[in-house]
């Protein structure tokens, strides 16, 4: 059975930085692509960044520069360093992993609180 288990999230200052987790489990493959959304307060599940295996990002211009993804195949974990952090980026932080059309898996989710 496929897990996928995020970790890290947590209160900082805005201004501060965070690094979040996600490991999957149960699978014997490389996700063709896995990747961090968010949904804040009141609002719809948005695109953070996504990293396919062979390295290519895709991020929206709100986090270009402060936030980076990376990934570790052989562990098929992604991580989500958050720097210079704003309110705004409070949100709960969801870890997605999909291969081929079929394949599409969710984290439950880690609570990022920026707050002062």
């Amino acid at each position: 059975q496929v897990q996928i288990v995020e970790s890290g999230g947590g209160l900082v200052q805005p201004g501060g930085s965070l690094r979040l987790s996600c490991a999957a489990s149960g699978i014997i493959f490389s996700f063709d692509t896995m990747g961090w959304y968010r949904q804040g307060p009141g609002k719809q599940r948005e695109l953070v960044a996504t990293i396919t295996s062979i390295g290519i990002t895709n991020q929206p211009d709100s986090v270009k520069g402060r936030f980076t993804i990376s990934r570790d195949n052989a562990k098929n974990t992604v991580y989500l360093l958050m720097n210079s952090l704003k309110p705004e980026d409070t949100a709960v932080y969801y870890c997605n992993a999909r291969h081929g059309s079929v394949l599409n898996y969710w984290g439950r989710g880690t609570l990022v609180t920026v707050s002062s």
